[in-house]
């Protein structure tokens, strides 16, 4: 006798018996049904459908035998599990492999085997529908079709289990990870320590959090009775209309300014007002994001050294008149002018003292680029105490690496010809922290001259939360919440730069556009929930179907589109187009029933160096995904 070999998958055939939960359970008429009709139609005593285990095989149906198992090591089955098709021994006695088996030659004395592997969607062979009698025989073809036809019955069912099993895992992932998602954003819109709000395309507030709350000094329930233009500063309200109305149209995709809000007490604070906005999955105009940076403090304290600066310039012009005036006044205007020493000093400890608690760094360099001056702020945001900073040329000490060449042929163009690219403008730059991280920063600087030397200074601003927000906000506008795919925005952004990258390695590229068929009626009779569901598992089998350095994404409603780079040949896509139809035909689990679903599918291909604009590109993928429709759906057109 010849034990049979282990399959090459068995530990992933074994797990998935195991998921399954057929083992060890009742007997099911679905699966009686069809060993009842095996004896019947192919008039045999014994009729089974086996399940092969770690070590015996387990009967999930049994007609003809009262045992509910056998050992695995005397299986037929074990045998028939290896095989590609149907497994038939038409005289046990004169076939090697089972001439010495007990089970030939002991009860149930078989002599005639036929077995059919019943396999998962993913081809493991989990057992067999098989056909056994004590007497020698032979199949005829009508009679093999039978038994084939009955397997792919058990087949199916048990692919229908294995859909629902996964269906109903990927629903509680997604479901998790939606949660969680919600449960992250809500914390950083609530928590931040930056004012944020969502505003209607009616100037509304849609949502606020509470430090937008704290600095307007507004309860939320009163806030959102008013508007943005009821607490905007009359002055100020102009420009940001202005710019409003070209966000909306857009004409830009963001703004910022700097304005001033009237808080609920009647003071005017300075902020800065950064806006972005977000695109519903039709186009429109959904809300104004809005975010919303006290600036008060430093603009009184840019006023404050503004106006002391001018009046130091005043008083030592005014001093210095007086002294040239009159050689008679010599010993006065020696007076004076001590005084009016005395009191500059003094001024200048009053700036000193504003500088060094700015909420703003506040660096100086003299014209070598040697660091003369490192506030408090500065010490905070770089890492670097003011003792260890001063001193120290600028560069070897906040600007990164890959800056430091142009931040000195800029120094030295500049002394050499004056030419001023950075002074007097605000600028968003990196800085370099001490421990070696990158720190983004809002950077104003300004020159002045002293004795014939030049010194620069400047304020910055630490704007890493504002660019993390920003980060998380932009990633939301190009993520489609419900599939986890790219949206329409993100996919229209990723097309030109494929495109460029096929011109550039000289690939093939193709696009498909797909639409499902029998979407809405679905929709309509289970609701939204249920089409929810389907859409999440189709973008699940699109992305099975599909490369990691392909890209799937979501398009609009029921549209899906998949872009293939790189392809080792043009037929590629012809095979992953063929693979995706096959994949969507599968029946989804929807209320309870299975559900059959198709789509209609376009595919256009992009040559290297063609020059195919890409909103032309999609229309012929979308024109080819038409006319599959009007073909009779379920079907792949190509575009010419």
């Amino acid at each position: 006798m010849k034990s049979a070999t282990l399959p090459p998958d068995e530990a992933e055939r074994i797990a998935m018996l195991h998921a399954l939960g057929l083992l060890d359970t009742d007997p099911e008429p679905v699966f009686d049904r069809i060993t009842q009709l095996v004896a019947l139609t192919l008039n045999v005593p014994i009729a089974l459908i086996s399940l092969v285990d770690t070590d015996r095989q387990w009967f999930k149906s049994r007609i003809g035998v009262e045992a509910e198992e056998s050992p695995r090591d005397v299986a037929f089955c074990a045998h028939a599990i290896l095989q590609t098709k149907p497994m038939v021994v038409n005289d046990a006695l004169l076939d090697e492999r089972f001439a010495d088996n007990p089970m030939v030659l002991q009860f149930p004395n078989i002599r005639f085997y036929a077995g059919i592997p019943i396999r998962t969607t993913a081809g493991y062979a989990l057992g067999t529908l098989c056909a056994i009698d004590a007497q020698p025989r032979e199949l005829s073809k009508h009679e093999m079709e039978i038994l084939t036809c009955l397997a792919d019955l058990v087949s199916k069912e048990i692919r229908l289990r294995e859909a629902l099993a996964l269906t109903e895992s990927h629903l509680k992932l997604s479901q998790t990870v939606l949660h969680a998602s919600e449960a992250r954003f809500r914390t950083i819109f609530e928590k931040a320590a930056i004012g944020i709000a969502l505003v209607a395309p009616d100037g509304g507030w849609l949502s606020v959090n509470e430090e937008l709350c704290r600095f307007l000094g507004y309860r939320q329930d009163e806030l959102h009775l008013l508007s943005f233009r009821d607490i905007t500063y009359p002055d100020d309200l102009p420009a940001d209309l202005d710019l409003l109305k070209q966000l909306a149209e857009d004409k830009i995709d963001r703004y910022k300014i700097e304005k001033r809000y009237i808080r609920k007490d009647g003071e005017l604070r300075w902020a800065s007002l950064s806006v972005t906005k977000q695109i519903n999955l039709r186009g429109e105009l959904e809300y104004f994001v809005s975010i919303v940076k006290d600036i008060h403090d430093r603009k009184v304290a840019e006023q404050a050294l503004n106006e002391l600066q001018h009046e130091l310039e005043n008083r030592v012009a005014q001093r210095t008149f007086e002294l040239n005036k009159s050689n008679e006044m010599l010993s006065f205007a020696m007076a004076k002018q001590t005084l009016a020493a005395q009191e500059l000093k003094e001024r200048e400890l009053e700036i000193s003292m504003v500088i060094e608690n700015a909420n703003d760094a506040y660096v100086s360099i003299n014209q070598s680029g040697i660091i003369t001056a490192w506030n408090r702020q500065a010490e905070i945001t770089f890492g670097w105490s003011a003792r260890e900073a001063i001193g120290q040329r600028l560069d070897q000490v906040i600007i990164p690496p890959h800056m430091q060449q142009a931040h000195l042929n800029g120094m030295q163009r500049h002394m050499d010809t004056g030419e001023a690219v950075v002074l007097g403008k605000r600028l968003e730059l990196e800085a370099k922290h001490k421990d070696g991280h990158i720190v983004p920063v809002e950077v104003r600087i300004s020159k002045i001259e002293v004795h014939g030397k030049h010194i620069f200074s400047a304020f910055l601003t630490d704007i890493s939360e504002r660019k993390h927000l920003q980060s998380l906000l932009e990633k939301e506008a190009k993520h489609d919440v419900l599939t986890g795919l790219p949206n329409r925005r993100a996919f229209t952004e990723a097309l030109p730069l494929a495109l460029a990258r096929a011109d550039r390695t000289q690939q093939w590229m193709a696009l498909m556009f797909i639409d499902l068929d029998g979407f809405k009626q679905i929709n309509d009779e289970l609701g939204h929930d249920a089409g929810d569901m389907l859409l999440r598992e189709i973008a699940n089998r699109l992305n099975s179907a599909t490369r990691q350095t392909d890209t799937v994404a979501r398009f609009a409603g029921d549209e899906f589109v998949v872009l293939l780079e790189n392809m080792p040949e043009k037929q590629h896509a012809e095979g992953v187009a063929q693979k995706i139809l096959t994949l969507l035909r599968d029946p989804v689990m929807l209320g309870g029933e299975p559900r059959q679903i198709s789509c209609s599918l376009g595919l256009a291909y992009y040559a290297p160096n063609s020059h195919v604009q890409p909103d032309m590109l999609l229309k012929e993928a979308d024109n080819a995904m038409y006319e599959a429709k009007r073909s009779g759906k379920n079907q792949i057109r190509i575009s010419a």
